[in-house]
């Protein structure tokens, strides 16, 4: 909804599962906000040529993202591929006028290329992948962010079903198969966040590695 505000932006209050959006927002008023608001939050930020979107995640949200995250760091074991991991880090292009705080976000294929703590990543290395868990707000309206930003792989879970998506083919697809773990299959994944209905995070990881296991001895 696009709403006209009488409150300021930095007081208001959302119920977990909520999202708002408003209209005509400079790039600098957005950088205000979020200098304003800080790091130590549980919203998060979207901005894009002029629309913010500021959404609190739901208990069930963040189920589904923390599920999403174990997995890829089981893969990543399991599989032995490096992956540093980037949460809801703020990725910024004011040359673009877009901004995003995904779910979570990972650097894969480009782990090698940051060490430390307290990385400096350059500007020109977004996330080699990003999960957006589309239950507070519509994921499908920030794929241009994400194409724009130079992100390859997007993970959406909308209405109960996992999506992989190719974003710098053009257009964005829909595919089978994970880039950034090649043996990994969008029904696989959407297997193992089924089995989460049933069962609890560490049955699903203990999955994920049999799983592997299997594939590094066929």
């Amino acid at each position: 909804m696009t709403v006209a505000l009488a409150t300021p932006l930095s007081q208001i209050v959302l119920a977990p599962g909520s999202a708002i959006t408003v209209d005509g927002l400079t790039w600098q008023h957005y950088e205000l906000l979020l200098a304003e608001l800080g790091s130590d939050r549980a919203t998060r930020l979207t901005y894009d040529a002029g629309r913010l979107e500021i959404r609190m995640p739901s208990q069930l949200h963040e189920i589904l993202n923390r599920l999403l995250s174990k997995i890829i760091f089981a893969l990543a074991e399991e599989l032995e591929i490096e992956v540093v991991d980037l949460g809801s880090t703020t990725w910024n292009r004011p040359d673009l006028k877009k901004g995003i705080e995904p779910d979570s976000c990972f650097l894969i294929q480009n782990a090698h290329r940051v060490t430390g703590l307290n990385p400096d990543i350059p500007a020109d290395l977004p996330p080699d992948l990003a999960i957006e868990v589309d239950i507070a707000s519509a994921s499908d309206q920030k794929l241009a962010i994400y194409q724009a930003l130079g992100v390859p792989e997007l993970w959406v879970y909308q209405q109960g079903r996992l999506k992989i998506l190719h974003l710098q083919a053009a257009p964005s697809l829909e595919a089978e198969d994970s880039l950034a773990f090649s043996q990994i299959s969008r029904h696989q994944l959407q297997t193992w966040i089924e089995l989460r209905e049933t069962a609890t995070d560490l049955a699903v990881i203990k999955a994920v590695r049999q799983y592997c296991q299997q594939l590094k001895s066929a």
